[in-house]
């Protein structure tokens, strides 16, 4: 797959890029972050951080597409946001917003560019969004990118605090226009 940079309004979606590495070393830091989004391995340090942005930035293998979510002017780091296991038409996306990015709507539009991507351009049929029930933020950005809620999965995921979480699972679909 081939990388591509998204505008969206403000916010410009692009790879990751080296230089990256200790903005994101910052952002893994912040807890918030660190609780719904772990890293497993410990501390981050600046070598996991750079590792941590060489395996989003690598998108040979077709199964995942991550970028850095900036401001369009300046280029400063806001977030990250993520389709994973791409695979027969579905996919599941995921996202993370620096402190000072929270409450502008960075996430809900970062996920609806990355989303409309998919569909358009990799010919998606369905993207799932899920997130720790607990995680009231998570299902407001959901919600407002046009994620219908489908459910609660029982204890399907283990967060940052080693505890399996209930998740909400959203979905959209292609046809949901």
């Amino acid at each position: 797959m081939e990388h591509v940079e998204l505008a969206a309004g403000d916010l410009l979606l692009r790879p990751w890029r080296d230089a990256d590495a200790s903005a994101v070393r910052d952002a893994l830091r912040d807890p918030a972050i660190a609780q719904w989004n772990p890293q497993g391995g410990g501390p981050v340090d600046d070598e996991a951080a750079l590792l941590w942005v060489r395996r989003r930035a690598d998108w040979s293998a077709g199964d995942h597409a991550s970028m850095a979510v900036t401001a369009a002017t300046g280029g400063d780091l806001l977030g990250s946001v993520s389709l994973h296991h791409i695979h027969h038409g579905d996919a599941s996306i995921g996202y993370w917003t620096v402190p000072a990015a929270r409450g502008r709507g960075v996430a809900v539009r970062a996920v609806g560019r990355l989303t409309d991507w998919a569909f358009a351009d990799l010919r998606l049929h369905r993207v799932e969004l899920c997130h720790a029930v607990a995680n009231s933020a998570s299902c407001r950005v959901a919600d407002r990118a046009g994620y219908l809620a489908e459910g609660t999965l029982r204890e399907s995921y283990q967060y940052g605090d080693g505890r399996r979480h209930d998740e909400h699972l959203h979905a959209r679909l292609a046809t949901d226009r």
